[in-house]
């Protein structure tokens, strides 16, 4: 059994928190249900997210479970709790310290590096993020990598990139063709229609009926 506990703050990204939800949920459905997933905050009313999504923690950070992983999402409240909230960074110092695995994702890194599980090692987040992470000292910020592994400490890129690092993060708890059933179970085969960092290429259909094969 894994127990994976995903924290929740104000302003946290949605898809930080949801997407690697859904990623440890199917595992766990693909396990008979043999594993927990849980959200946890100061509190247990809704939290509102960055966009606007509210969502109601499943457990307080006073009590839950112990935790095998410990997820921290991003968002501009991971960088407001950074320096404003003691609570919270108290609370993953001692969480991280008795987890297995330590989750970063997108600026989620700042709070760990904040909270301590981040110094003196190699880790990524939102390439927007990348100078000011650095600036902070005692960590490594790797540039070109999905996401990074250093020792029990995993880490990724801005936003949808925590699914690509709880993807591997199932694998390497469970095996890598569990992995690969949660991906098909997830119908995740990212070919986005409109790729960020290419022009556009000349319109070849109607955009109305554009679509690409699986």
């Amino acid at each position: 059994m894994t127990t994976y506990g995903i924290l929740l703050f104000d302003s946290a990204q949605e898809l930080d928190v949801v997407g690697p939800w859904e990623v440890f949920t199917t595992s766990s459905g693909l396990r008979d249900g043999a594993d927990d997933v849980l959200l946890l905050a100061e509190r247990s009313a809704p939290v509102r997210c960055s966009q606007g999504m509210r969502i109601l923690p499943d457990r307080t950070l006073g009590d839950h479970p112990p935790l095998d992983v410990v997820l921290v999402p991003g968002g501009h409240g991971a960088r407001e709790a950074e320096t404003r909230n003691e609570r919270v960074g108290g609370w993953l110092t001692g969480a991280a310290a008795r987890a297995t695995w330590v989750v970063g994702v997108c600026t989620g890194t700042f709070l760990l590096h904040a909270a301590g599980p981040a110094r003196g090692r190699r880790v990524a987040t939102h390439r927007e993020y990348e100078d000011a992470l650095e600036a902070r000292g005692d960590v490594t910020v790797v540039r070109d990598a999905r996401y990074v592994v250093d020792g029990r400490l995993l880490t990724s890129q801005g936003v949808s990139a925590g699914i690509d690092s709880t993807l591997w993060l199932v694998g390497r708890l469970h095996g890598r063709e569990h992995a690969r059933a949660v991906r098909r179970a997830l119908q995740y085969d990212p070919a986005p229609p409109y790729l960020a960092d290419e022009p556009l290429p000349a319109p070849t259909t109607d955009p109305e009926t554009e679509h690409r094969p699986r």
